[in-house]
């Protein structure tokens, strides 16, 4: 199915990972309260202030900067490649994505809302009720988020218009949400052992998994067309085709969390146990 590269020991748990625009990956240590920089073989890492604030989402914003979401410390947090840090006060943020529209969009898992951050620094919400978790931009320019204890996945247009399509299997908390190749949005279940499916219309299909106790939690799509996701409690790299072909990749060490893509086409995992895994496709 694919092969590994090679493993990249970091200093603590890493949890979130993402292809930064300097052609690094960047990463956050959830336990250790940094931000983590891998690139030209070094590992550097950046202190947050305070340390407690348990940064977990990262991702490349529309300023090309990186931006992260401090849990429990209640930022939206902005790192600049030369590790400058800046940061928005919010309520328990999770997910964030850049927008087709020019904004950085984000959740308030703890709250209850989405917003739109705007690149003057204005933002606007709206409420969703069941804790919205991850997010992403949709093949028709919709933000789409999954509503982890409403168990449902939302959509949310340009102007705070609010769509929320339920998930038919009860309890299947859905986490890690991704645009597919095939022009749908796909996500995991990380209660149910599933990978769902969502069309712009709203219809959902969804997929089991061969260990319905696997608990999936990141999804992104790959070079090759089809979707990877992380195995979080069973410590395995999932691929899964745009018709359901479903197979898997042991990693080394344990708790997978994020997951992304790198310039070169290859997947980088961070495992919470301690290291980011490259793997070829």
């Amino acid at each position: 199915m694919a092969d590994i590269v090679q493993v990249v020991e970091v200093p603590g748990a890493p949890y979130g990972v993402t292809a930064g625009p300097d052609g690094a990956l960047w990463f956050t240590l959830v336990a250790q309260g940094m931000i983590g920089r891998y690139g030209d073989g070094v590992v550097r890492t950046f202190a947050l202030d305070p340390a407690d604030g348990q940064p977990t989402v990262i991702v490349t914003g529309p300023d090309d900067a990186l931006w992260f979401t401090e849990f429990q410390g209640g930022r939206l947090g902005r790192i600049t490649a030369e590790g400058d840090v800046t940061g928005i006060a919010l309520d328990g943020p999770y997910g964030a994505c850049s927008g087709p529209d020019g904004a950085l969009w984000f959740t308030e898992l703890q709250s209850g809302r989405v917003g739109r951050l705007a690149a003057d620094g204005t933002i606007d919400r709206v409420d969703i009720e069941g804790m919205p978790s991850m997010i992403t931009t949709g093949s028709d320019g919709a933000l789409w988020f999954t509503v982890n204890q409403g168990n449902a996945i939302g959509r949310v247009d340009r102007d705070l218009a609010r769509t929320v399509y339920p998930v038919p299997t009860p309890a299947a908390a859905p986490v890690g949400i991704t645009a597919g190749p095939d022009g749908a949005v796909w996500f995991t279940e990380i209660g149910a052992g599933a990978i769902g499916r969502i069309d712009t219309d709203g219809t959902v299909t969804e997929f089991a998994l061969p260990d319905p106790a696997a608990r999936p939690h990141a999804i992104v799509t790959g070079p090759d067309g089809a979707l990877w996701f992380t195995e979080w409690a069973a410590g395995r790299l999932g691929r899964i085709t745009t018709d359901g072909v479903i197979d898997h990749l042991a990693l080394p060490g344990a708790e997978p969390h994020g997951l992304t893509v790198d310039a070169a086409g290859h997947l980088w995992v961070a495992m919470e146990s301690g290291a980011l895994v490259e793997v070829s496709p």
